[in-house]
């Protein structure tokens, strides 16, 4: 027997948007490279799942859209294919780092945008492509030049760790040298430092490995003189890709380290 939506409560991620890194950062026209948008999540048939796809590639571009879409298990709320599609619109274009989440008819909003204008007003396009059984929450934030510092200095660069260790390689050190030299700009600011991995092993695993290289990062930066109180440590192991982990070039991209600059 098929679960509703909200028995189940699985989401439907459709977009992890935008990393720094992409045109749509603050660098704008000098970063070389968009990065995917990444679909995850479970959708109730082959329809739904084709009209989402659809409605992305059309927004952001056929080679951007990363399908990881599985099908079946779901009932949706009336309508909630067209609705969705909806809510996928050009304004999502102005968020960096992001998602849009869509839980049966809870629709949330993350990620980061240059100003308090664009905050409302990307929340507000998306509200008002949907009907009134659809409830927005907005938790974007409005970058700060801080964060911007953060980007920049990290640009398209992965730090690197040994092989399914939390061991720092001399190019992962030569990175940290640099973010040491930008945090030190930052006094007051509380930065947490974020460990993704792929999707390679256990689930369990990858979660712990993506902590215990978090924490490497910030002992290390400690050595180098940042303040350890600025600093906290987060592991999501697999769970936000932004790139597809079929290939190889995929899991090198989605194996990162993230820094980002708290709310005080």
């Amino acid at each position: 027997m098929k679960r509703s939506w909200g028995a189940s409560m699985m989401k439907c991620i459709l977009a992890a948007l935008l990393t720094c890194a992409s045109v749509f950062a603050y660098a704008g026209a000098s970063a070389t490279q968009e990065a995917p948008i990444v679909a995850t999540g479970t959708v109730p048939d082959e329809a739904s799942k084709a009209a989402i796809l659809a409605r992305l590639r059309e927004v952001f571009g056929p080679a951007r859209v990363v399908d990881q879409l599985s099908v079946g298990g779901v009932v949706a709320p009336p309508q909630w294919t067209a609705q969705v599609q909806r809510s996928i619109g050009p304004q999502l274009k102005s968020v960096t780092s992001g998602s849009l989440t869509v839980d049966g008819t809870q629709v949330a909003l993350a990620g980061t945008v240059p100003s308090e204008t664009l905050r409302k007003s990307v929340a507000g396009d998306v509200a008002n492509g949907l009907s009134n059984q659809f409830v927005v929450k907005n938790g974007l934030a409005v970058a700060a030049g801080e964060q911007q510092l953060l980007d920049t200095t990290l640009g398209n660069r992965i730090v690197e760790f040994e092989s399914g260790k939390a061991t720092l390689t001399p190019s992962g050190q030569a990175i940290l040298d640099e973010m040491a030299k930008a945090l030190a700009s930052l006094s007051g600011r509380r930065v947490e430092i974020v460990g993704h991995t792929d999707s390679d092993g256990s689930r369990a695993g990858n979660l712990a490995l993506s902590q215990a290289r978090a924490n490497e990062v910030q002992r290390y930066l400690v050595s180098k003189g940042t303040n350890a109180g600025m600093l906290s440590t987060s592991g999501m192991g697999p769970d936000r890709p932004v790139a597809s982990n079929a290939s190889a070039e995929g899991r090198a991209r989605n194996r990162r380290i993230e820094f980002r600059v708290l709310a005080q």
